[in-house]
């Protein structure tokens, strides 16, 4: 029996399609509110028949916004963006859009409202990305003070652009002549993955329990990795002989700062290039740990204890980028 309708914003990406699953298994039907409807068919795959529909919306057009939650009985609002490409900011798509689509739910009543964020979101940190995303949180507890904040760090599974990005370019030929791998910032930065199915089911405890109104919850793994322990574990899984070459932060930034702004080019900004190597922005985010704060309430306070961890998933889709594929056992010549 359903027990009720939540209109999901940015339900077409990476964790939207993991919240449509959970949340349907947990009786609500769905609404997937996208930008490009066409390009997100495959999302009705997460449920039966007539339980996930699809619609049309920009977090920067009001009017598209009211028409994706009417009816609805909670919001989720999942847009946010990793670099800046044409008219997609991280002012317009993760704060305004946040403002945009918590005003509308406050107005039509809905105050079952769950906030993606994460872990870094500070107001006053050199990065747009964190910055915008805390700026973010509090446009929407101002109108919704009950809203639930969620903070996930770094989030993996098969089709995530971490691991993957990662392990493709541990495997691309170019790799075979320069085995190395960039550490921005010797690799000493802290991370916490955590697993996209948790984050979803994250999200259907948020919408759907009462004693977690208006607080902020931050999302780990069960373990803490550097970033060059991130590297060496890839090129195990993958069978690669991979060496993490340190960059400083000095080095890394102006790098940054250039590929940033070639993304923002019209011919570039289309996407057939793919994401950028690195941005100025993501250098900054790099010189701060990405771990669970020890005051902040985390899964278990959210009644998920069996939490997965990298080891568990990430071989399961890591082994494509071996030289001979899923039957090839490492160490193999």
């Amino acid at each position: 029996m359903s027990t009720g309708l939540v209109t999901l914003f940015g339900g077409s990406g990476f964790i939207g399609r993991y919240a449509a699953r959970a949340l349907v298994e947990a009786g609500y039907r769905v609404r997937i509110a996208v930008r490009r409807p066409h390009l997100a068919g495959d999302v009705r795959l997460a449920g039966p028949p007539g339980w996930i529909d699809i619609t049309q919306a920009n977090v920067r057009n009001r009017m598209s916004v009211e028409r994706a939650i009417e009816g609805a009985d909670a919001v989720v609002n999942l847009v946010g963006i990793l670099y800046e490409k044409g008219p997609q900011s991280f002012e317009a798509a993760q704060l305004g859009g946040a403002q945009t689509v918590a005003e509308c739910a406050a107005a039509a009543g809905i105050k079952r409202f769950v906030q993606i964020s994460a872990i870094g979101a500070d107001e006053e940190s050199q990065s747009d990305y964190a910055r915008t995303k805390a700026l973010a949180e509090k446009a929407v507890r101002d109108v919704i003070p009950e809203a639930v904040i969620l903070r996930p760090s770094i989030v993996f599974g098969p089709e995530d652009d971490f691991f993957n990005k990662f392990a493709g370019m541990a495997a691309h030929p170019v790799s075979n002549v320069a085995p190395f791998l960039p550490a921005i910032g010797g690799g000493k930065t802290k991370l916490q993955p955590v697993y996209a199915g948790d984050v979803a089911e994250a999200i259907a405890a948020a919408v759907s329990r009462d004693d977690v109104l208006g607080k902020t919850y931050e999302l780990g793994g069960p373990r803490t990795y550097t970033f060059r322990e991130i590297y060496d574990y890839i090129c195990e899984e993958v069978d690669r002989k991979r060496y993490a070459l340190p960059l400083p932060y000095f080095i890394a930034k102006p790098m940054g700062l250039t590929f940033g702004a070639i993304w923002k080019l019209p011919v570039i900004s289309t996407g057939i290039f793919g994401p950028p190597p690195i941005t100025g922005d993501q250098v900054d985010m790099l010189k701060t740990d990405n771990v669970v704060a020890e005051d902040a309430l985390t899964l278990k306070d959210l009644g998920i204890d069996d939490i997965e961890s990298v080891e568990a998933i990430v071989p399961t889709y890591l082994w494509r980028y071996r030289a001979y594929g899923e039957f090839h056992q490492k160490g193999e010549a």
